[in-house]
């Protein structure tokens, strides 16, 4: 088939290269236009639009798929089908209809678990045990289509969302190209989503992201992994910003208020609702990321001192 590739994160990036090393014609790339990114907030490629430059692909970047001018350039090339992957833009049924064959969307969950545009996180978030990847027929609907195949992935108890979501990223480009191949073949078959188990997973935020010392070990546990790397988990400490890296449980520690820290032989815990957690890595504004017992050592972390 002749397909244009629609995505714009790194996590597209393998399903691309695998649509692009398949038997089918790569005729394009859509994507995000250029945004302000870095230091200098300069405009930036998208990860995707940079590998289509890299490897002499045309690059659409339409600041919405509605615009006349991408819906024209969209109906020259005339694609038999549009393989997404996090796109990041709702695409209207004048640019779904062009393709003989729709647009088809690879998702980072089971559907119809997790609609929306943080599938992973929210699944590491509410300490699913599995998770997987879904390729399913684009409609108007958010995350609504018909399921063409799945795959699935134990969510491991360290997991953070980037590790997970590296897995799927390329375990699902196998599972893209299967499914292109069974449209170009005629053998491919959409299953409608059952109506019972949906659930809704909304973009977090940085309030999101902020670690909650109230909260039971496992919840503050999960919390942190599901924000790693994105939007990042934090807390305050002496009213300064603080990123966190991964925690453990230490179930040996003494018991602590909320929040409260301890500097100990073993590292640096601080105190949950239940037992307390050890602390990985710090982050500290504008300071490389150590080990907590680095950073302890050089604020002189004192005793009943609080994370908030």
């Amino acid at each position: 088939m002749r397909v244009i590739f629609a995505g714009t994160p790194a996590v597209a990036v393998p399903a691309l290269r695998a649509v692009a090393d398949s038997r089918h014609e790569l005729l394009a790339v859509v994507t995000r236009p250029d945004a302000p990114a870095g230091r200098g907030r300069g405009l930036h490629r998208s990860p995707v639009g940079a590998w289509a430059d890299e490897h002499g692909v045309e690059v659409l970047t339409p600041g919405r798929p509605r615009e006349p001018e991408f819906l024209d350039r969209l109906r020259e090339l005339a694609p038999d089908c549009v393989p997404v992957v996090a796109y990041g833009a709702l695409v209207p049924p004048v640019a779904l209809d062009i393709p003989r064959h729709g647009w088809v969307n690879l998702h980072f969950s089971l559907l119809p678990a997790w609609r929306g545009a943080a599938p992973v996180q929210h699944a590491v978030l509410h300490g699913d045990e599995l998770t997987g990847a879904s390729v399913f027929q684009l409609e108007e609907g958010l995350d609504t289509g018909p399921v063409y195949g799945t795959l699935t992935d134990e969510i491991k108890s360290a997991d953070t969302s980037g590790d997970l979501l590296e897995r799927l990223a390329h375990s699902g480009a196998g599972l893209l190209v299967a499914v292109l191949d069974a449209v170009a073949d005629g053998s491919a078959r959409a299953e409608p989503q059952p109506a019972d188990g949906v659930s809704l997973a909304p973009k977090l935020t940085v309030e999101d992201a902020r670690v909650r010392w109230a909260d039971p070990a496992f919840a503050v546990d999960r919390r942190i992994r599901a924000c790693t790397p994105a939007p990042g988990p934090w807390t305050t400490f002496r009213g300064e910003r603080i990123k966190l890296g991964p925690v453990t449980q230490a179930p040996d520690a003494p018991e602590l208020g909320p929040g409260e820290l301890l500097v100990a032989r073993t590292g640096v815990v601080a105190g949950t609702a239940t037992v307390p957690v050890r602390l990985g890595e710090v982050r500290a504004a504008g300071k490389r990321a150590m080990p907590a017992a680095d950073w302890a050592r050089g604020v002189r972390v004192s005793g009943g001192e609080e994370l908030a």
